[in-house]
C-alpha cells in the first residue's frame, strides 16, 4: 500500500495516517521528521538540507527527493509508505512521480479527506495547549476534566498557540487553497484521486479510508 493523504490543515491527515501505519506494518514518512533524523544521522542529504535551514531557506526540492529516495530505500518502506506532507505542489508531485517510476514503486492512490473551511477554522480555533508540558486539548471535542486545568501536570496555563489563532489558521488554509489543492486536480487527472469524507468520529473516517483504499 503506497499512498498520500490529502486535506487541509485540521483535516485530520496525521492521525488517519498514524491509524493505518500501525494496522499495515507501514511507515508514516514524513518530510519534517526525515529531515530531522537525516541531520542527525548526518547523511549526504542530510547535511545538504542542514545547509539551507541554517541559513533560513526553504530546503530545495530535488534535496527532499533525495531524502525520500534514501527513506524509501530502507527495509521497512519496502511494503509500503503513506506520504506525509509531500507533495506540495504539482512540481513536487512531477518529481516525486519520476522518483517512484525509476524505484518501481508506483502510488496506489492519494486520498483527499475533504472538510470545509469553516469545519478546520472551528476545529483549529479550538485547541487549547498545555504550556507548561505540551498536552493538548480542545474546547468542545477533548476539554480538560477541570476547565483551564492541565490534567496530565495540573498547570494552568491552558493557552491557544499563535499557530492556532484564526486569522494565522485563514492565512494556512489560503495558502493551501493556492498551492497545495491543485495537487486534487493533478492525481484525478492520473485517476488516482480517492476522496472521502473527513467528517464523523476518527474510527468513521479510518474506515472509509480504508475502503477507498481497498484496505
Amino acid at each position: 500500500m503506497r499512498l498520500i493523504l490529502l486535506g487541509g490543515p485540521g483535516a485530520g491527515k496525521g492521525t488517519q495516517a498514524k491509524i493505518l501505519t500501525e494496522k499495515e506494518g507501514i511507515p508514516q514518512i514524513s518530510t519534517g521528521d526525515m529531515l530531522r533524523s537525516a541531520i542527525k544521522a548526518q547523511t549526504e542529504m542530510g547535511l545538504a538540507a542542514k545547509k539551507f535551514m541554517d541559513a533560513g531557506q526553504l530546503v530545495p526540492d530535488e534535496v527532499v527527493i533525495g531524502l525520500i529516495r534514501d527513506r524509501l530505500g530502507e527495509d521497512d518502506a519496502k511494503g509500503g509508505f503513506i506520504l506525509d506532507g509531500f507533495p506540495r505542489t504539482t512540481a513536487q508531485a512531477d518529481a516525486l512521480g519520476e522518483l517512484l517510476e525509476k524505484l518501481e514503486m508506483p502510488l496506489d492512490a492519494a486520498v483527499s479527506i475533504e472538510v470545509d473551511d469553516e469545519e478546520l477554522v472551528s476545529r483549529l480555533t479550538g485547541r487549547l495547549t498545555c504550556a507548561n508540558c505540551g498536552a493538548m486539548y480542545h474546547k468542545v471535542n477533548n476539554p480538560p476534566k477541570l476547565a483551564g486545568v492541565c490534567d496530565k501536570c495540573g498547570s494552568n496555563e491552558l493557552i491557544v498557540r499563535d499557530d492556532d489563532k484564526e486569522e494565522t489558521i485563514r492565512k494556512r488554509l489560503a495558502t493551501y487553497h493556492d498551492q497545495t489543492s491543485p495537487l486534487i486536480d493533478y492525481y484525478d487527472g492520473k485517476g488516482l484521486l480517492k476522496r472521502i469524507s473527513g467528517i464523523g468520529t476518527i474510527d468513521e473516517i479510518q474506515q472509509r479510508l480504508r475502503e477507498a483504499v481497498g484496505a
